[in-house]
């Protein structure tokens, strides 16, 4: 199953030039030498350095091979000749050198883009190492108690136990499990492992990529408890808009339950090339929404589910619409204010054109992402405080659609990983808030677990906490519980 929620436009756009030289010499900025004169394998390190990028920077590294580095994300890029590589979504990225002989920018096909330094920051060369050069050994801690709502206890004293521990924090600082910038571990009421990497910690917001959806349906839950709006209304009245374009009547049953299940109907699926409304072609329009409601008809709302991110963009702007409010104020007031979380602490832009640069996706610490999973484990409860309906949490963890042939509830996916265990195999279902690159929220109730992880191997495939879920975590609690067979089912 694919997680891959392709974002940032060096990966939907860096191709090489078909000009070579002479589209370069007609931009003026950069002289060229011929590609004779290059070795045939220049050294890596010619290319680092801080280059402009769409309207921002990019940082160019080159710790073994070499990688993108942007917003934090990190990229790689595999050679395909001496100044011409290739990066994960199989496009060309072309290095230009001055008469010197030294890079002077990178081009692909949104322009030729200056290198402004040969020098990374330091936040960038960390994001490479699990842990600084001349760190000390890694011995375990129990997590600090920052009376920020969150229980905290000794690992010895869990299910987890401290040689699992120790198991999970050896394996990505030798990488096994690479790229795994946070992990915190909340098991049997208490945060008993929390640990970062890569120059991460506990204040440092992360990227949450497609795990902002499960907040856009924790938002939209919120405001269907405080009946801005109804869960079976049609949403393309509330839209606002007097002319859309293939013009259907099925279109005008499309209802916020739809858009939250991904079964809207509309021609939208991220996972095709094909598809009009996938996010690689939105992302590149001056207005989302429009290109959403404009979408042709494929299937009867509510019927099949198929993965598409501007399905959560039509339900935010719809609640924005109902409640007059953006949506990351209204989620500030009902959802994040009442979990203790400042407004300084996230970031969130709803812009929702092609000006947005993160993509409608939110950063966020670690710490209030398990505040999040705690809600939803505690059935939309924070301490005393009933934050969203019961009944809202237990439908939104639900199997109500198939998503890549997953079960799918509003905006959570509802999953299953394998186990293996002395007296044999176990399938361990559970709820998941997952994004590109390793983000996850794991909620397990009959183990009392809730698991997360933030993560920077993106657009790479097979990220690491399944795995450390289905062969450490998940099996010494099986073990120190007795557990036999499977745990929990697929809800309906």
């Amino acid at each position: 199953m694919r997680y891959l929620d392709v974002s940032f436009a060096i990966l939907l756009t860096l191709a090489v030039s078909s000009g070579g030289a002479s589209a370069i010499a007609q931009n003026g900025s950069t002289d060229v030498i011929e590609r004779s004169q290059v070795p045939t394998s220049p050294p890596l390190t010619d290319f680092v350095g801080t280059y402009a990028y769409q309207g921002g920077t990019m940082e160019i590294a080159a710790p073994d091979e070499l990688y993108a580095v942007i917003d934090g994300g990190k990229y790689p890029l595999r050679r395909k000749s001496a100044d011409v590589f290739i990066n994960g979504g199989g496009a060309d990225v072309t290095f230009h050198r001055g008469p010197d002989g030294m890079v002077r920018a990178i081009e692909d096909n949104t322009g030729l883009y200056q290198r402004l330094s040969p020098r990374i920051t330091a936040l960038t060369d960390a994001a490479f190492r699990p842990r600084p050069v001349g760190a000390p050994p890694y011995r375990y801690q129990v997590p600090s108690a920052l009376q920020d709502g969150i229980p905290v206890g000794d690992v010895a004293k869990s299910d987890l136990g401290t040689d699992a521990a120790g198991r999970i924090v050896a394996g990505v600082l030798d990488k096994t499990w690479p790229d795994v910038d946070g992990i915190l571990i909340f098991q049997g009421g208490q945060l008993v492992l929390e640990e970062y990497f890569y120059g991460y910690d506990r204040e440092t917001p992360h990227q949450l990529r497609s795990a902002t959806k499960s907040v856009v349906g924790a938002v939209v839950g919120a405001a269907v408890a405080n009946a801005a709006i109804t869960l079976d209304e049609p949403v393309l009245p509330r839209l606002g808009y007097a002319n859309i374009a293939n013009a259907d009547p099925r279109k005008s049953a499309i209802t916020l339950r739809h858009l939250l299940t991904l079964q809207s109907g509309l021609d939208c699926n991220d996972y095709s090339p094909n598809s009009p409304g996938g996010e690689s072609k939105l992302y590149q329009t001056p207005d989302w929404i429009r290109v959403m409601v404009d979408l042709p008809v494929v299937e009867a709302p509510g019927t099949v589910g198929h993965y598409c991110t501007g399905a959560t963009f039509l339900a935010g702007r719809t609640v924005e619409k109902a409640t007059g409010r953006a949506l990351p104020d209204y989620a500030q007031e009902h959802l994040f204010g009442p979990l203790g979380i400042r407004r300084a602490d996230w970031t969130w832009s709803h812009d929702l054109t092609n000006a947005d640069k993160t993509f409608g996706m939110m950063s966020m610490r670690p710490r209030d992402m398990l505040k999040f999973g705690i809600l939803y484990a505690n059935e939309g409860r924070w301490g005393e405080k009933q934050v969203l309906p019961a009944a809202w949490v237990k439908e939104s963890l639900s199997s109500l659609s198939r998503v890549e042939n997953t079960d799918y509830g509003y905006l959570w996916w509802r999953m299953s990983l394998n186990v293996k265990s002395p007296d044999g195999p176990h399938r361990v279902y559970m709820s998941a808030a997952q994004g590109n690159g390793g983000q996850k929220i794991y909620i397990v109730p009959e183990l009392e677990l809730i698991a997360v992880f933030t993560g920077s191997r993106y657009n790479s495939g097979g990220a690491p906490p399944n795995k450390i879920m289905a062969e450490v975590v998940l099996p010494a609690l099986l073990q120190a519980r007795g557990v036999k067979g499977d745990v929990g089912a697929r809800a309906r």
